[in-house]
């Protein structure tokens, strides 16, 4: 057995074939009975993998503050206006239907929760899982408590009118709350991609992320066709620009930079990656 062979049954015993295998799809030949193309290299595909996994680590910081930032901003902006239980009044909310079903899922993440704030909530009130009834705690408590994609769907369905919605979506840098609840559906997705450590490479969002036609901040200049829109790169500078509007100190570009200069030999546009993108005024 060759020292190539060695290596590479030893990669494949730490991670899958199958996990693997999508890193080098585009090096297969399907015209001849040849495995693959002239010039394939298994090396290559190991980098595309490590890069997407360094990907992730990076994507997560940003998940983080943006998450951070977007609940702390309902509890605070919510709470000091409309009370401590805000999030069981529904005259704030558009579809009532999605009002009691985000009120059971915030249930359903503050009942399995083991953070000791919770524990000792449930143990010392009326505490009824899985339906309306029984004693709630503040805000600040069961939403520290909820999942990214519970927040977001809940800031979506605040009425559309509320000051405090505008207010959030302004400080996030945005002019339309519509543009960021749009934003929060696709990065939930990436939050969960990046969280059960699957595949950004070649990865397409089903539903298309808008360009907003406005910005408080520096963007991009280049049009992008529907299909880069549901590339990673689009979503991405999404996560960027909004880290920047909460977190200035954040190092989520110069992260990214970093990577690129690690891997010269992964092509970025396996990730949406457009000509020129590091160009644009918020990745120059």
């Amino acid at each position: 057995m060759s020292l190539d062979e060695v290596f590479a049954c030893d990669l494949l015993s730490k991670i899958s074939y199958f996990r693997l295998k999508p890193y080098w799809w585009d090096m297969r030949d399907f015209d001849t009975d040849e495995d693959f193309l002239p010039g394939s290299d298994f090396l290559l595909a190991i980098q595309r993998y490590d890069f997407d996994r360094d990907m992730r680590l990076v994507l997560f910081e940003a998940v983080e503050g943006i998450e951070i930032a977007l609940r702390t901003k309902m509890i605070n902006h919510l709470s000091d206006s409309k009370g401590s239980l805000w999030y069981l009044d529904n005259s704030l909310f558009e579809n009532k239907d999605l009002f009691v079903e985000h009120i059971l899922d915030l249930k359903k993440e503050f009942n399995r929760s083991k953070d000791r704030v919770a524990i000792e909530f449930r143990e010392s009130h009326n505490w009824i899982d899985c339906e309306l009834e029984g004693d709630h705690p503040e805000a600040w408590v069961i939403f520290e408590m909820a999942t990214f994609g519970t927040l977001s769907k809940i800031y979506k369905n605040l009425k559309h009118q509320l000051p405090e919605k505008s207010s959030i979506a302004n400080e996030f840098g945005m002019n339309f709350s519509s543009d960021l609840s749009n934003w929060f559906e696709s990065i939930s997705v990436f939050r969960n991609i990046i969280a059960h450590h699957s595949r950004l490479w070649n990865f397409r969002l089903t539903k298309t992320p808008v360009k907003p036609k406005s910005m408080r901040g520096p963007w991009i200049k280049a049009e992008l066709s529907q299909n880069q829109k549901k590339a990673p790169y689009f979503t991405i500078t999404n996560m960027l620009y909004l880290c920047n509007a909460v977190r200035p100190d954040n190092h989520v570009k110069e992260h990214l930079k970093v990577l690129f200069e690690k891997y010269p030999k992964v092509n970025p546009s396996k990730w949406g990656f457009v000509n020129g993108w590091d160009s644009e005024p918020i990745w120059r």
